[in-house]
């Protein structure tokens, strides 16, 4: 099977994409239009939220994580693996990180190709065999070619602001409550924030099917990857529910999600493992006829 554009996939991403912007630009128009904010500070706050996502959301991923780099003479057959399996995927070798927690999972950042990182936990490298583990970081690597990071930046830097101005909104109006103007601009970024909330997880979920499917191609083996999903679903019912909680924030970057309750499972960033799995023995059997 050869790296080749799954069209169906792309499309929805496109219409999600298309639905997403279209709300912030009726979002922006709504914050010009009412005066709370000129359009030379519209611009002055898409310049600055755009700038600080786009060069530190790497770093304060892994800050999060916890995650350090590691060297080859530190972790020597990690990087080996990674040096390969970026040559086929025709990528530039990306920095590799650990992050040493129980939770077994991995997690891709970086604005782009050439300033990438991917990076895994101890409880993925206690729990994964080789091939399982190959089929994890291809699924990283893919995210990394197909620029998901930016993609993912990009589509919540807008609704960050929403977040923000909900929050500070109600400490503003809680001084003033005379003040309506302040109370339609906390509904109106309530409701922007909540729907752009569904549609970015709607988009995550699109990425991570096109990620598997990556991966499947990098390594030409879906059925490692399937085994890696259903090894590390077995794993987490093991895991500290204070270590879940803790990194539970960074679900949107993990190959397999933390769900937390109904709310956590309504809005995942991933796919079901079941249809993930089926989507790859579907792969596997494409693969096998080809």
């Amino acid at each position: 099977m050869k790296w080749s554009t799954d069209w169906g996939l792309r499309g929805r991403m496109a219409i999600t994409m298309f639905l997403l912007f279209a709300l912030y630009i009726v979002f922006l128009g709504f914050l010009v239009g009412s005066g709370m904010i000129g359009m030379t500070g519209a611009i002055v706050v898409i310049g600055l939220f755009s700038f600080a996502q786009y060069y530190f959301s790497d770093r304060i991923a892994l800050y999060s994580m916890g995650a350090k780099e590691v060297s080859a003479d530190e972790h020597p057959e990690l990087h080996r693996m990674v040096e390969r399996l970026s040559q086929q995927a025709d990528l530039p070798k990306p920095t590799v990180a650990i992050a040493d927690t129980q939770v077994p999972n991995a997690f891709a950042t970086g604005r782009n190709q050439k300033n990438a990182t991917v990076a895994v936990t101890t409880g993925l490298l206690r729990t994964l065999n080789q091939e399982e583990l190959e089929g994890v970081m291809a699924h990283e690597l893919a995210h990394i070619k197909n620029r998901d990071v930016m993609v993912m930046t990009i589509a919540s830097f807008l609704s960050s602001i929403a977040f923000l101005i909900v929050r500070w909104g109600w400490l503003f109006a809680g001084n003033d409550r005379n003040a309506p103007p302040v109370w339609v601009a906390i509904a109106v970024s309530l409701m922007v924030w909540v729907v752009s909330f569904l549609l970015i997880r709607l988009l995550s979920r699109y990425r991570e099917y096109s990620a598997d499917r990556g991966a499947a191609v990098i390594t030409g083996n879906p059925a490692a990857l399937a085994s890696a999903l259903m090894s590390i679903n077995g794993r987490m019912d093991t895991v500290p529910k204070e270590d879940l909680r803790d990194q539970a924030e960074m679900n949107a970057f993990f190959i397999f999600p933390i769900r937390s309750g109904l709310i956590g499972k309504l809005a995942s960033t991933h796919p079901s493992m079941e249809n993930r799995i089926a989507k790859l023995r579907e792969m596997e059997k494409e693969m096998a006829t080809a």
